[in-house]
């Protein structure tokens, strides 16, 4: 009997079915959480219901022209019904989450650190493109991802549960302090209360050793792409950039990666 855990070409094959499965579940939540969170759609629409269909024409979508990725590629980027294009913002977070699934499995290997590694990465996307699309971080992602880390690291599974604990206390309390400074030294909000929580989540899956490593990178990235975007395209100084993508890119890497990064980084 083949072991799939030790045969890399069982193994990878179904971390990227997987994978497809739930970046077109996150593309639902993605596109219908933030309008579930205003009044007038709260009523209407859940994760569940009504069932997938064109933005453009309305028409339901047939299951053979909803399957992750491939469909986009048959259907050359239009819907088969109006011929409207579909947004690139699909295939893109379907291949996303294929990609960083795979780094991750990669990365643990099997068993259950794999499982809720990639739980975070999945919540971690989500976040992103909501943020990136409506400056957003709802609690609806926010407040779960922090209990869960809070709960997995009861077992030790990346940190021991203090450190997760203070993890989340010094996440939220530092970046509720920047906030409070910047807006006394300036009159304006320069972070969001999502971004808060968004890090006291990953200091309670991280802990609070790697936090100032979390900032440093998201800080770093934020600060150059901000700078590229007003030197390269013009963007308005004025226009705010949201934080969050790269608090969860940032997070991501030291999942991974933040133990070696730290020894790095202190020595």
């Amino acid at each position: 009997m083949i072991e799939i855990t030790t045969n890399p070409l069982l193994f990878y094959p179904i971390i990227t079915i997987i994978g497809l499965c739930v970046g077109s579940f996150l593309n639902v939540v993605i596109y219908r959480l933030p309008l579930m969170l205003t009044d007038e759609q709260q009523t209407k629409m859940n994760l569940c219901y009504p069932s997938s269909n064109c933005p453009h024409c309305k028409h339901p979508i047939a299951w053979h022209h909803n399957i992750p990725l491939f469909s986009y590629l048959i259907l050359k980027g239009r819907c088969p019904y109006c011929e409207q294009p579909i947004a690139k913002t699909y295939p893109m977070v379907e291949l996303l989450t294929v990609m960083c699934s795979c780094l991750v499995a990669w990365h643990f290997g099997f068993g259950i650190a794999l499982l809720f590694a990639l739980i975070f990465t999945w919540f971690l996307i989500a976040l992103t493109v909501i943020d990136l699309q409506h400056q957003l971080l709802p609690d609806n992602l926010t407040l779960p991802l922090i209990w869960l880390g809070l709960l997995v690291n009861t077992q030790h599974i990346f940190v021991p549960l203090p450190t997760a604990v203070f993890g989340a206390i010094v996440g939220y309390s530092c970046l509720w302090l920047i906030y409070w400074l910047f807006k006394l030294a300036t009159g304006k909000e320069g972070l969001g209360y999502g971004d808060f929580k968004l890090l006291a989540a990953l200091g309670a899956w991280v802990g609070w050793v790697q936090l100032s490593l979390i900032l440093l990178i998201a800080s770093l990235m934020g600060a150059l792409i901000g700078i590229s975007l007003m030197v390269f395209y013009n963007h308005p100084r004025d226009k705010p950039i949201p934080f969050g993508p790269f608090l969860c890119l940032a997070g991501f890497i030291c999942l991974l990666y933040g133990e070696s990064l730290l020894s790095i980084f202190w020595s």
